[in-house]
């Protein structure tokens, strides 16, 4: 399970938890702008917008988890199991494999309306990358610096939501997560008053009883209702450095500690990273499970007129400063 989400400061920002009980060696991935897309239905794209985020790199080909290009749009794919739906290839619409997805859409657009059109045209086809590799049942916000939606393949055909917290997890339906904030309108970041009765002397006795009720279990819908109260009341300098750290703090508010949630066996779901891209400046920020040092890697820094995709692991091992060492 995962949760993604937008946040601004005087810049914007864009970043997912990817929880998950393995790892598929993922690196921070750059494709440049003449890296040729083959697609298996659709034209190839030898020349697109140069883009950065978190892949799975198989054979030479991104398989991208989440991605910022050059202007600032951005995607990431969330587990959607039991609802997500991938169809027969259509006559007269763009075939895109569930992998092929997220390129498609940040090679050739700019916005959240430019990604619009092509959606009207297209058709998420069921097509796996590799036998070994099936089409995961996902959902994906797409989010440029003013606004979000959600896109998601389901049995009656292709969804497209705005999503006006710019916030996604996984199940239900974006239309049912959305829904359930009407629960919460109750909720406060101030001093709560005395609503129960008159009559009796209640008093506050810790601070932050305003958010009293506020879902704090590592399921998808309570995490989208914490991640959006958090978000929505989050406040922070306007530096990148504080912008990036409370961003983190946000996600940490629904991280997956190892051990809570039991996948059988030995196997347990934990947040295998965090990740924080300034879309503005194409700067990608993580840190993973074991290493809460944050780590950037600068798309700008790189040849972006290149063809070959360039690769950064991930820094995973623990780093600790000793501030007082001889």
């Amino acid at each position: 399970m995962c949760t993604a989400a937008t946040y601004q400061t005087k810049d914007h920002y864009f970043g997912r938890n990817l929880d998950l009980e393995y790892s598929y060696l993922e690196t921070v991935t750059i494709t440049p702008r003449n890296y040729p897309f083959l697609f298996k239905k659709e034209k190839s794209l030898k020349n697109h917008y140069a883009m950065i985020g978190m892949a799975f790199v198989q054979d030479g080909y991104p398989l991208y988890y989440d991605a910022t290009n050059e202007y600032g749009l951005s995607m990431a794919g969330l587990n959607f199991p039991g609802n997500a739906y991938y169809h027969e290839e259509q006559e007269g619409k763009e075939n895109i494999a569930p992998f092929e997805f997220i390129p498609w859409i940040l090679c050739q657009c700019k916005t959240v309306e430019e990604a619009r059109t092509l959606l009207s045209k297209m058709n998420l086809v069921a097509i796996n990358y590799s036998e070994e590799l099936p089409a995961s049942p996902l959902h994906w916000i797409v989010a440029d610096k003013e606004k979000s939606i959600v896109v998601e393949s389901v049995k009656e055909g292709l969804k497209v939501y705005d999503n006006p917290v710019g916030v996604l997890t996984n199940n239900p339906t974006f239309d049912m997560q959305l829904f359930q904030l009407n629960n919460y309108m109750y909720l406060s970041t101030e001093p709560v008053e005395n609503h129960f009765s008159k009559d009796l002397a209640l008093n506050a006795y810790s601070r932050g009883m305003g958010a009293m009720g506020l879902p704090g279990d590592l399921s998808s819908q309570s995490r989208f209702v914490k991640v959006a109260f958090t978000k929505m009341n989050s406040l922070s300098k306007d530096t990148e450095e504080a912008s990036v750290s409370q961003f983190f703090h946000i996600l940490s508010s629904v991280e997956q500690q190892r051990g809570c949630v039991h996948m059988g066996e030995d196997k347990y779901e934990i947040t295998i990273y965090s990740s924080c891209c300034n879309v503005d400046k194409g700067i990608y920020y993580y840190r993973t499970y074991d290493n809460w040092a944050i780590t950037a890697v600068d798309m700008h820094q790189e040849d972006l007129e290149g063809d070959a995709i360039i690769s950064y692991p991930l820094l995973t091992e623990p780093r600790v400063f000793i501030q007082n060492q001889k």
